[in-house]
């Protein structure tokens, strides 16, 4: 590690850059693949050997679960590996006075920490292309993988409720100037499996003066017509005067957009959306009218940008704290403190996120104002320990 540090791009780096950057290496492998382990035992692994046990889970497809389950929890450890690694060295180094002897050369504590907020900000955007790129694949594909080795259906396949209104113009019974902008179509599908609304009901209110009704037991979308095939329903129309017609049907076409099929594949887990998926149901759920869930996937959208900010908030408080002249500390306690900090910075994480899915405050501030009230504490940390 030494030559390798020595020679290539690495030389442009100072002596003292390159000497703590060694010095971080080592332990922030270390606690990420530790932090990974024990995420993957608590949270995947006793699971499958439940199901191994109990459902006759073969070892082999508990084996891939277990593999496409990492990226997930991997970055999860990223960011608590950093701060552990910032702290442990950082702590080490101060009790050995060899910071101490760097402050006798006029070495700032800026300047001596400067080597961990690299690392850290290396290891955001490690962690924003694990979750963005890596982790919605690799964990649609262990949830289909097991799904599928236990007999049950897709997870990807199935929803509830579906609920979609469908705004536009009206056409007018008598002429084209009574036409009007409004609801025209409610979607609703009881349940939607493997690519099938089940219990679907539509009210059609695209003509002035009618209303329709549409219940089938099936809907089917059709690629090729662009429109949907409803299988074993009645129609009921109402007009104006009061009078009414209603007809049964085997097979019935119905022109309504593709929207209730995508609306009902969206992710139920922004974990498993992409940035770009996310934003694509965000629209979704404006389309429909369902401002809730557009809040909060407006929320998870900002979250997966600030989620990797962790690495430089913890691996400032890590650092930072770590270098203080007059911090002494056992590696005991460093991890007591090291999980005190997650904690904390967890919990007042979560609580924003609430607050920004209820719209009690915006969703960039609900993502945003954790990450810059750490980073403000972190900075009068580092002030403090400069004097």
């Amino acid at each position: 590690m030494n030559q390798l540090l020595r020679r290539g791009p690495w030389r442009r780096f100072s002596l003292l850059d390159r000497w703590l950057l060694i010095e971080l290496l080592g332990p922030l492998l270390f606690f990420v693949a530790l932090f990974t382990l024990l995420l993957l035992t608590g949270g995947v692994m006793f699971e499958l050997v439940r199901q191994m046990v109990d459902k006759n889970l073969p070892i082999t497809i508990a084996a891939q679960v277990l593999l496409f389950s990492t990226p997930r929890w991997l970055a999860f450890s990223v960011p608590m590996g950093t701060l552990m690694a910032s702290l442990f060295v950082y702590t080490r180094l101060s009790a050995n006075s060899e910071l101490t002897a760097l402050r006798s050369l006029g070495v700032t504590t800026a300047r001596m920490i400067a080597p961990a907020m690299v690392v850290a900000v290396l290891m955001t955007g490690l962690t924003f292309v694990l979750n963005d790129v890596v982790v919605p694949g690799s964990n649609r594909f262990a949830e289909v993988t097991l799904q599928r080795a236990l007999g049950r259906s897709l997870a990807t396949e199935k929803g509830q409720d579906i609920i979609y209104p469908r705004f536009g113009p009206r056409t007018g019974a008598v002429d084209d100037a009574s036409s009007e902008r409004g609801l025209t179509q409610l979607f609703f599908a009881r349940r939607f499996r493997d690519g099938e609304m089940q219990d679907v009901t539509v009210l059609d209110f695209s003509r002035v003066g009618f209303t329709q009704m549409l219940v089938a037991k099936k809907a089917i979308w059709n690629q090729e017509q662009a429109s949907w095939d409803f299988l074993d329903g009645q129609i009921l129309t109402l007009n104006s005067t009061g009078s009414s017609s209603q007809a049964d049907f085997d097979r019935y076409v119905y022109p309504l957009g593709a929207g209730p099929l995508r609306l009902a594949r969206i992710q139920k887990d922004a974990v498993n959306m992409t940035v770009a998926e996310a934003k694509q149901a965000e629209r979704l759920y404006v389309e429909s009218g369902n401002n809730k869930d557009a809040r909060k996937i407006r929320v998870r959208i900002q979250e997966k940008f600030t989620f990797p900010m962790a690495c430089i908030v913890f691996g400032l408080f890590g650092a930072t704290l770590g270098a203080q002249p007059s911090y002494r500390t056992s590696r005991s306690f460093a991890f007591v403190l090291t999980l005190g900090i997650i904690v904390v910075y967890y919990v007042i994480s979560f609580s924003f996120s609430s607050l920004g899915v209820k719209g009690t405050i915006p969703p960039l501030a609900a993502a945003w104002l954790p990450v810059l009230i750490s980073l403000g504490a972190g900075g009068l940390l580092l002030r403090q320990a400069s004097r």
